[in-house]
């Protein structure tokens, strides 16, 4: 497996991890969620709505293909994570509280970006084999003299 590669896919998962261990607490509504949700204001019934959405962005990201869904996934979990953090410091919880929001961030950052390279690498070398294609077939061009 190619080092690029390799990396991407260990930062990935790490954040699929992280972000499917913060969903199934939302989803099953355990009772540390919900007092997480009261404490910074959120009514309690959005939990299942937040926790689903982040189990289908986590889906999205590793599905092959549908990269316009990827996109959308990524920036969903950007929103989710961006508020987290901003409402835990915006309460004022020490950073053991919105530390977990910061890596996930960092996490989601680094993924994204480097699905993003992965997508430009592999436009980079189908452009250079096309124009590889397209030179090669201009020499095999008769002259016209």
């Amino acid at each position: 497996m190619k080092r690029h590669t390799w990396i991407s896919w260990t930062i990935t998962g790490a954040m699929a991890a992280l972000m499917l261990l913060s969903a199934v607490p939302d989803i099953l509504r355990v009772p540390g969620a919900l007092s997480v949700f009261e404490h910074l204001g959120y009514p309690t019934y959005l939990l299942l709505f937040v926790g689903t959405a982040k189990t289908l962005g986590v889906a999205a990201v590793l599905a092959p293909g549908f990269r316009r869904i990827k996109e959308w996934a990524f920036a969903g979990l950007t929103f989710d994570v961006s508020g987290a953090l901003y409402s835990h410091v915006s309460v004022g919880d020490p950073p053991s509280a919105w530390m977990p929001a910061a890596l996930a961030l960092a996490l989601i950052t680094g993924s994204y970006v480097a699905y993003r390279s992965g997508i430009d690498r592999e436009a980079s070398s189908r452009d250079d084999r096309t124009a590889g294609a397209q030179a090669g077939t201009a020499l095999r061009l008769p002259l016209n003299t």
